[in-house]
């Protein structure tokens, strides 16, 4: 991995992680809401999972990294659960996310250390 990609990945790597750790407390915290508020709620949820996809797809897109790919899969399978009111099932997913995201950033760490950047 070259210094720029590495420098893209340790960075969207970090972030998407940071995101989807948010993301998927939010799927747990869900299961507590009152009956009235779960709509709302889910549909707000969507949306952040969305945009955290969208952020997913970006760092694919700069940088290559075909574990962002995985990623973007785990969120849109979390998104269809969360769309069939399954918020814990969709925290799974969510997980498997992060663990996708964490894979790029900590090869970049490997590289950016290599070199005295980190």
């Amino acid at each position: 991995m070259d210094l720029p990609t590495a420098v893209k990945s340790y960075q969207f790597g970090e972030r998407a992680k940071s995101e989807l750790i948010m993301t998927s407390q939010l799927c747990l915290a869900l299961t507590g809401f009152p009956d009235g508020e779960k709509g709302g709620g889910r549909r707000m949820l969507i949306m952040v999972m969305e945009s955290v996809r969208s952020e997913l797809q970006f760092a694919a897109n700069s940088t290559g990294q075909h574990e962002f790919q995985k990623a973007i899969q785990a969120v849109n399978d979390a998104i269809s659960l969360m769309e069939s009111n399954q918020p814990e099932q969709a925290s799974l997913k969510v997980a498997a996310a992060i663990s996708a995201s964490t894979t790029p950033a900590q090869e970049a760490w490997q590289v950016l250390s290599e070199h005295g950047l980190l």
